[in-house]
């Protein structure tokens, strides 16, 4: 069975039900903790009562810096979404580690953001390095990853489509909440993954719904695609794609076929009129709720309410 851990500033937790029990641990970093199951697992098996987790003050579990890369378009509702049909070639990006932060701090819209955007994502914490050129298996997957987060990929959809800049779009700080539990799992757990349903709410309105089964390139795959070029280390998130249901969608065919006409400072000036009218974009006093877990509870990442507020 997988086993929830928290992090706050006095160090790590095993969380069970309702209760903490601390991590006799000197890590520091997540890749750190990673390498000390033993102490995750002597908390694990610990008779002590604990302490109440409503009384902890969740940090990300995943510590920076750290190498944070995400895939795109990787679920078949949110392609459809975003209007692309037919093949999806798989598609990568880097965030800034600085964009990570706590499962519970305010998500912070910048002064010259007006489309600001979530996106619930699972988020694979590396447990072992992935070198260039390795091909990863299903079965392979407990080599190189030791658990999961949840994460939400915020996005700030008008500099992302008018400079095509993805990372800068998705780096501001708090732009990548994570957490609260990095979920460490056993390697039967692994075939339970499909299984896991990635849930996301806006002020109590259900934006996003889906279950892995939609994913386009799962985690393996996308693990020896990445490998092609890309380095991965023992801490490191790997963001996997979000499903439909995001504020930002593409417009009709006939729509995007005229604006496709249009000098892009006439085609962008169109395209955010007609958003400003979108009331599903994140403002000021939303909260957000995300949670990703298996039906029976076998595998729970816990639940992600983080509020948004505007940069003073």
């Amino acid at each position: 069975m997988s086993t929830n851990v928290l992090r706050t500033a006095d160090g790590w937790w095993v969380v069970r039900d309702a209760r903490a029990v601390p991590v006799d641990t000197k890590a520091v970093t997540t890749a750190e903790l990673i390498a000390d199951r033993a102490a995750v697992q002597e908390a694990a098996l610990s008779d002590a009562p604990g302490t109440p987790v409503a009384d902890l003050v969740a940090l990300s579990p995943v510590t920076t810096p750290c190498r944070v890369v995400a895939q795109m378009v990787n679920y078949r509702s949110h392609a459809r979404d975003s209007g692309f049909t037919g093949d999806i070639p798989p598609a990568f990006f880097r965030k800034a580690s600085g964009s990570v932060s706590g499962p519970g701090e305010a998500v912070v819209r910048p002064s010259h953001v007006r489309f600001l955007d979530y996106e619930i994502e699972l988020g694979l914490v590396m447990g072992a390095q992935l070198p260039v050129g390795a091909v990863v298996d299903e079965d392979d997957l407990p080599s190189y990853v030791a658990g999961l987060v949840v994460t939400n990929d915020i996005s700030a959809r008008d500099v992302q489509l008018t400079k095509t800049q993805f990372y800068e779009s998705k780096s501001y700080p708090t732009f990548t909440p994570t957490g609260p539990h990095l979920t460490l799992l056993e390697p039967d757990d692994f075939t339970h993954l499909l299984d896991l349903r990635l849930r996301l709410s806006v002020n109590g309105e259900l934006r996003q719904d889906r279950t892995l089964a939609d994913m386009i390139v799962r985690p393996a795959q996308a693990l020896t695609l990445l490998a092609r070029f890309q380095t991965l280390d023992p801490g490191d998130l790997l963001l996997t794609g979000t499903p439909g249901g995001t504020a930002l969608k593409a417009p009709p065919k006939p729509v995007e076929k005229i604006g496709a006409l249009l000098p892009p400072a006439v085609k962008w000036k169109a395209f955010f009129k007609s958003q400003a009218k979108n009331p599903h974009y994140l403002h000021p006093g939303d909260v957000i709720t995300a949670t990703i877990a298996t039906p029976d509870g076998r595998i729970d990442l816990g639940e992600q309410r983080t509020p948004v507020a505007d940069a003073q």
